[in-house]
């Protein structure tokens, strides 16, 4: 298939596929005239990129992840490790995006949101931290 076929059927971006050739992640054939042509291993592989990188897995964890798939001598613990770290990292930004609503809802509710001039957010934002 062509490569508006294949973005299709995987609901990735033709820019995406493009990319993903650039970077190694895919190789697919070529026609006589040059023109790409996807497989259905290359379908597959692209769908399998585009539900990881939904889940938030970077490129470098995908190409892993795609190595392991194709290894049927892998060892699940190998793909369990690439996950629980990825899991890892999203409760640290959780806990972050936590930490940032809480002391913005305290700013917001510590300021009068009045005419006068002086702005507990302001100060907030004004104030030096030190390391």
């Amino acid at each position: 298939m062509n490569i508006s076929d294949v973005a299709t059927a995987t609901g990735l971006p033709v820019k995406t596929i493009r990319y993903y050739e650039d970077i190694g992640l895919i190789t697919p054939g070529r026609k006589g005239n040059g023109y790409r042509w996807f497989s259905e291993t290359d379908r597959h592989r692209l769908a399998f990129l585009g539900r990881a990188r939904s889940l938030g897995f970077s490129i470098e964890a995908c190409r892993s992840l795609l190595q392991l798939y194709s290894d049927r001598d892998r060892a699940s613990a190998d793909v369990k490790t690439i996950a629980r770290a990825h899991l890892e990292e999203i409760d640290r930004k959780r806990a972050e995006l936590t930490d940032m609503r809480d002391t913005l809802a305290h700013l917001i509710d510590a300021c009068a949101g009045n005419d006068r001039p002086d702005c507990p957010i302001l100060a907030d934002l004004a104030a030096e931290r030190r390391p």
